[in-house]
């Protein structure tokens, strides 16, 4: 990974980032700004921002949160711009979410406001199918993954934990692993140098947190463990979230599928990552503490990855048995993801005026028409109809 450019300090990353933060809709389509952002700052190489892509892509976690940390990381050389970056860009969706999950526990009741929710969650189908769709096609390349794929979403079905699945799939990635070009090693790179001392006590932060969690409010720790297994499991992007975060959520009875889909839609209409739905999830369960731990916690992991992987990601990323256990990975989640569409379609009480609405947005989406267009639509669509 290449070094940093030019020297910045953690506080113009911070509002650089910040300032981009609030116009982040478009989840993984907010890369080519932040790829603008970064080259025309002179912080990082067309050549390290690719290298950074591929990274990203390798772990879990959202893309473009991932990236902008990224980014922080490689102009500074330090954990403290990795933090700085990934705490701005995602600071705008995290208040807004904010504000819209209050204001949904208080209005969600009242007429009008169902109407629209109603219309939403046939969004969120459209949504959820498109999404299959779109990472279906690059996912599945071969009958090894799509016959992973499958046996992912039969395991769903015999309600296997899909943290068991997403393993068993890995290995079957594992052991089906074809033979790949080995990619070049990148001549430039980057040392942990003190990030060592960072990563250190961001892992001290976090276990202390937890720690704290567990002896004072056991209720909230349950939530952060939640919330970190679904990041760490989060391989291909922030959808790949959705179907463990439903597991999770309709498990333990925290919400109903109903309630989940009405905050996917909220996540919709806020800047950043489709995965900020954690912060809608943790304030409906446990209100604004529930909102923070969970929004904190389904990022953590994630970010502790990005800046431990991104020194070593030369040789990681030349690795055979790396690349088919993330393929297998992958694949898993295009069999999840297809069984959480289908809870969701199953949520919604279908007749015509749905059918319609729902096959408009699935047509609007793959015209790649904003999805903010498709949501004011939607709602006032819903406000006439419903």
């Amino acid at each position: 990974m290449a070094g940093p450019a030019c020297v910045v300090t953690a506080r113009e990353l911070f509002f650089s980032f910040l300032r981009l933060g609030l116009t982040a809709f478009g989840g993984p389509a907010m890369v080519a700004h932040i790829k603008q952002l970064a080259l025309a700052k002179k912080w990082l190489s067309e050549e390290a921002f690719k290298d950074g892509i591929g990274l990203c892509q390798f772990i879990p976690g959202a893309t473009a949160m991932q990236m902008a940390a990224y980014v922080g990381l490689c102009s500074t050389q330090r954990i403290r711009g990795a933090l700085a970056a990934y705490t701005g860009f995602g600071l705008p969706a995290f208040l807004l979410m904010l504000f819209l999950s209050g204001l949904y526990v208080k209005t969600h009741e009242l007429r009008q406001v169902a109407a629209i929710f109603q219309g939403l969650q046939v969004v969120i189908v459209a949504l959820m199918t498109h999404a299959l769709w779109s990472l279906g096609k690059n996912t599945l390349t071969d009958m090894r993954d799509t016959a992973i794929a499958v046996t992912a979403a039969l395991l769903f079905t015999l309600k296997v934990n899909p943290f068991l699945v997403v393993i068993i799939s890995g290995i079957a990635g594992l052991v089906l692993q074809r033979r790949h070009n080995t990619p070049e090693i990148s001549k430039q790179g980057m040392t942990y140098g003190s990030s060592l001392k960072g990563l250190a006590m961001c892992l001290a932060v976090v276990l202390t947190g937890l720690l704290a969690l567990a002896v004072f409010a056991y209720e909230l720790f349950g939530l952060a463990i939640s919330m970190m297994k679904i990041d760490l499991f989060a391989f291909g992007g922030g959808y790949s979230s959705l179907p463990l975060m439903l597991h999770e959520i309709t498990a333990r009875g925290w919400l109903n599928v109903k309630t989940f889909m009405d905050g996917i839609a909220l996540g919709q209409v806020t800047p950043g990552p489709i995965v900020i739905t954690a912060t809608f999830v943790g304030y409906v369960y446990a209100g604004l503490a529930g909102a923070i731990i969970a929004t904190i916690a389904v990022f953590t992991p994630s970010f502790l990855i990005l800046v431990t992987a991104a020194p070593v990601f030369d040789r990681l990323k030349t690795s055979s048995h790396y690349q088919g256990l993330s393929k297998g990975i992958s694949a898993s989640f295009i069999g999840l993801l297809l069984f959480a569409t289908y809870k969701f379609a199953s949520a919604v009480p279908w007749d015509i005026m749905r059918v319609v609405l729902a096959a408009a947005a699935f047509l609007m989406l793959l015209r790649r028409i904003n999805m903010l267009y498709i949501i004011l639509a939607a709602v006032i669509l819903s406000l006439v109809v419903f």
